[in-house]
């Protein structure tokens, strides 16, 4: 059984071992795989792994010994599934495993919007709170989040941790999602718009899709309190940036604390890199040595029920079954 992980390197840099997945056969990793390597790292492949390298239905149509793709990531748009599907090659990806980290650098974003804690730490250490009359000084305004409603779109199990943290600062929660629970009384459910509306913190935590690939734009954006934070900790094809920068530019809303963009790393040109109260930080969210360790044991756990016949977490399992 011949094992190919194309981009092995942001997952694990160094501090975890391959070897569990070595035990299934010979397992070859790459760092980094470029466009132009990728059919002929993949050739005579079973068993191929990706992180964000692309695997197009062109490439999986032409890769005549794939019988497995694993996405080492939840978001498993970068992989053709339908073409994968046509072949009944399962696409399997790793849910969940992220949930807490990422709710936690939500709330990282959300606190330094809030208190500014960075900026104001900065200060200290050039001299200026040493040269205050004052005992206490700050040089922006600090907000308190006990009070203030929260929006989430998107209702998996990120965005239920960040309902749940929410709470405990003392947050009232809405939610938009296409399935909403009628049982779950402790967030009310909203539409969109009403989600924009009302909102003074609005978090986005739901997969990037054809449908809705650019859906904060300036029409939705223009809805929100001119005092609110637009955060994403999900995916950054989510926002239309050129209509964010201009909502930050000329005051539509407060600010916008982001951990993706459209295009990873971004082009120096990205509108969003030079726009005042905007937080970027380098898709970290997922990045913990306890989030990536759970990962890599889904990736092996994932590949061992493939080997069993015992196929989870196929995410094209629908589009195999309307196939046959």
């Amino acid at each position: 059984m011949k094992i190919v992980v194309l981009d092995g390197y942001v997952l694990n840099p160094g501090d975890f071992s391959w070897k569990p997945l070595e035990e299934f056969g010979e397992c070859e990793v790459y760092e980094r795989t470029p466009p132009h390597l990728i059919k002929e790292r993949s050739k005579g492949v079973e068993i191929l792994l990706t992180n964000k390298t692309e695997l197009s239905g062109a490439l999986i149509e032409a890769l005549e010994d794939l019988r497995y793709i694993g996405v080492l990531a939840t978001g498993y748009n970068v992989v053709d599934i339908e073409a994968a599907a046509k072949k009944k090659i399962p696409v399997t990806n790793v849910p969940g495993y992220a949930a807490d980290s990422v709710a936690q650098h939500t709330f990282a974003l959300l606190l330094e919007l809030a208190l500014h804690t960075g900026l104001h730490s900065s200060a200290v250490h050039s001299g200026v709170w040493a040269k205050s009359r004052d005992f206490s000084w700050w040089n922006s305004p600090l907000l308190e989040l006990a009070g203030l409603q929260l929006g989430i779109v998107g209702y998996g199990s990120i965005g239920k941790k960040v309902a749940h943290i929410a709470r405990a600062f003392g947050m009232s929660v809405s939610v938009y999602t296409r399935h909403p629970n009628p049982d779950d009384k402790n967030v009310d459910f909203v539409d969109i718009e009403c989600l924009f509306r009302e909102s003074d913190i609005i978090s986005l935590h739901s997969p990037l899709t054809k449908e809705n690939s650019g859906f904060v734009n300036h029409s939705l954006l223009s809805l929100m309190k001119p005092s609110a934070f637009l955060l994403n900790t999900a995916r950054g094809g989510l926002i239309q940036e050129e209509d964010l920068a201009k909502a930050l530019t000329s005051g539509m809303i407060a600010g916008a604390g982001l951990d993706v963009l459209s295009v990873e790393p971004p082009h120096p040109d990205n509108p969003l890199l030079s726009v005042k109260n905007c937080i970027i930080t380098p898709h970290i969210a997922w990045a913990t040595v306890a989030a990536r360790k759970r990962l890599l044991e889904g990736v092996v756990e994932n590949v061992k029920s493939f080997l069993e016949g015992n196929l989870k977490n196929v995410v094209n399992a629908n589009i195999m079954n309307e196939s046959i």
